[in-house]
């Protein structure tokens, strides 16, 4: 049988070869296939996110963020295209092109970050100069960061994570087991806890720009301010200045980064006569009733005199505090034993951190006679404010016990703490501490502290329509250097509490190294009546114009009719210039009025025995 010319013997011998070629690549692909390595999954994006901080009302003071890192491959450059590139991405990164192409022709190895923390808009910027111009060499690298929307706003108690995302001071350091995500290699992604803080961000924002102005107007070298709730020990406002910026805290001086009313150890002054005065009252070696005679001097057997301003003469423990009298405290001190004097002021919390949460407290330093420095001297210059170390953080806490009755209570700056949804893991509750004065005994001493805002040092800080209490201070600075205290340099504070009846606010302020002025009546008491009224008004506290029924233990004289004087010498607070003048006529009795406005202060006080010939000083101010 003859084949068919189209099945050739050359077509079949081509057709088999051509398959047999085709079945030995799909053979040799599949050998391919089935001895290489299997790829790796690609693997899912990990997120771990830091939590974030929020003030009490949720407004967030920090969270997590992307930033990018721009690094450039110098060999992936040549050196002809290296000005361009330098060119296009100055402008953006704000580096001056001639420096960034200097930084890659001197790189040291093949690998260069030109800027670090670019944010969203610089690394859109840069990638359409990529696109645009074909650059290239350059990377950019995602990589979290930390923002802080509000700059500066309550900078020392949020604090700041370093480029590691560790936190380095405030809540992100002492709270980093919270904010710092799981590390859960199991996990793909994990989240931080969110922290609620006490401060209130709007309200902390207008007691900032008080502080700003008052450290202008004094031109201080630093000031402190802190505002807490009595009743649960959480703190509203929290202010150390000077203050860096958050999101530039690398470029931040040593100052601005100190956290003051934790770290800082300072002599309080005379705002401390009001625990020396409930200890006395309280330990039971005076009584309200008792008198003491300020001649203006309070003489120690072998060591250096005591002195007072003025000669107040006859004093009660209330005219005491309301004058601020140095040699009426140093005579009480003498009443009560070192030790016991000691304990007291170990229960107020002196000595000993506050627990607050926030890293590096100070627990400040009291004075103790075992100690060399110890002297005949050292009791009432204690009970003054002096020779004791102290925080504004303990200060206020002290100043708790004197609010609620006699019990301190722990200060917070937490409020919440909460997971990623909201969920409550951590709800801040009051905690009172031990008893450490009788409640008669804190209302006694609280009763004292209205007495000086309405007509003592602390007339400055009266607010007029919500009775408060307060008592000032002024202290000198000591002077390690020259071992002596500075007669320029000096610590001017004050102390509020209000309302009276009820309180509510502690509200304390210290200013350092004022120029000019540095009284604490005449500097700190202003700034604590103007921060007050923020207070008040800002959480609708209300005002009635409310008459204290406090007895003063002074006799007042209505400012309307003419001044009549008898066996005691009246109380002359308030009264204008004019209404002095008619004064001056008079024979038996001298009057010297110093100054113009209104009297704040007279000599010898309110209720002294009047004596033929005796001289009455008057000083006033404008208010």
């Amino acid at each position: 049988m003859e084949m068919n010319n189209f099945y050739s013997r050359g077509r079949l011998t081509f057709f088999a070869v051509l398959t047999a070629l085709l079945i030995f690549g799909i053979m040799c692909s599949y050998a391919n296939i089935m001895f290489k390595p299997e790829d790796a999954a690609s693997p899912k994006t990990m997120i771990r996110e830091r939590g974030s901080i929020l003030d009490r009302n949720g407004k967030v003071l920090a969270i997590q963020t992307t930033v990018y890192n721009l690094s450039v491959t110098p060999s992936a450059v040549k050196k002809e295209n290296r000005p361009a590139l330098a060119a296009a991405l100055g402008p953006i990164i704000g580096i001056e092109p001639a420096e960034i192409e200097k930084k890659i022709n001197e790189a040291p190895g093949n690998f260069l970050y030109l800027k670090k923390k670019i944010n969203q808009s610089e690394h859109d910027d840069i990638q359409a100069e990529i696109k645009a111009k074909n650059l290239r060499g350059l990377r950019l690298e995602k990589t979290p960061a930390r923002d802080y929307p509000e700059n500066s706003l309550a900078a020392q108690i949020i604090g700041f994570v370093g480029n590691d995302g560790k936190g380095l001071a405030g809540v992100e350091y002492s709270l980093q087991d919270q904010l710092e995500p799981l590390d859960d290699k199991t996990q793909i992604n994990t989240y931080g806890k969110n922290v609620v803080l006490t401060i209130d961000a709007g309200l902390q924002y207008k007691l900032e720009q008080l502080a700003k102005e008052s450290m202008e107007r004094t031109q201080a070298e630093s000031m402190m301010l802190v505002a807490a709730e009595a009743k649960t020990g959480e703190i509203l406002s929290y202010i150390s200045y000077p203050a860096p910026n958050l999101n530039a805290y690398g470029s931040s001086t040593p100052e601005e980064q100190k956290d003051r009313p934790a770290t800082y150890m300072y002599e309080p002054g005379s705002v401390f006569k009001i625990f020396s005065v409930a200890s006395f009252i309280d330990a039971g070696v005076i009584n309200a009733n008792d008198v003491f005679v300020c001649d203006g001097v309070f003489k120690i057997s072998g060591a250096k005199d005591i002195t007072c301003l003025d000669h107040h003469g006859p004093l009660t423990a209330r005219q005491a505090l309301q004058y601020s009298c140095n040699d009426a405290i140093a005579q009480m001190s003498q009443k009560i034993n070192d030790e016991f004097f000691l304990q007291q002021i170990h229960r107020f919390g002196f000595g000993a951190e506050t627990g607050i949460q926030l890293p590096h407290e100070e627990k400040g330093l009291v004075n103790d006679p075992l100690s060399s420095s110890w002297s005949g001297r050292s009791k009432p210059t204690i009970a003054m404010g002096q020779e004791i170390y102290v925080t504004a953080l303990q200060m206020v806490q002290a100043a708790s016990a004197i609010a609620n009755g006699g019990k301190p209570v722990q200060l917070s700056i937490i409020s919440k703490i909460l997971d990623r949804d909201g969920n409550l893991l951590y709800l801040h509750r009051p905690e009172f501490k031990q008893q450490v004065i009788k409640k008669a005994t804190a209302d006694y001493v609280l009763s004292c502290m209205e007495t000086t805002a309405r007509m003592g040092t602390g007339a400055k800080a009266n607010v007029g329509d919500i009775a408060i209490g307060v008592k000032t201070g002024t202290a000198q600075i000591y002077d390690s250097e020259l071992h002596t205290y500075s007669d320029k340099d000096f610590t001017s504070s004050c102390m509020a509490i209000f309302p009276i009846e009820d309180p509510e606010i502690i509200l304390y302020i210290v200013i350092t190294k004022a120029k000019g002025e540095t009284y604490g009546g005449r500097i700190v008491a202003p700034v604590i009546q103007d921060a007050a009224n923020v207070i008040i008004d800002y959480l609708g506290m209300q005002r009635d114009r409310a008459v204290s029924v406090t007895h003063s233990g002074k006799i007042t004289i209505p400012q309307n009719k003419p001044i009549v004087i008898s066996k005691f010498v009246p109380d002359f607070s308030g009264y204008p210039k004019k209404m002095l003048m008619p004064l001056l006529n008079r024979n038996d009795i001298k009057f010297i009025i110093k100054g113009d406005g209104r009297v704040v202060s007279q000599n010898p006080p309110p209720g002294s025995p009047v004596t033929e010939n005796m001289v009455i000083e008057l000083t006033l101010e404008y208010q």
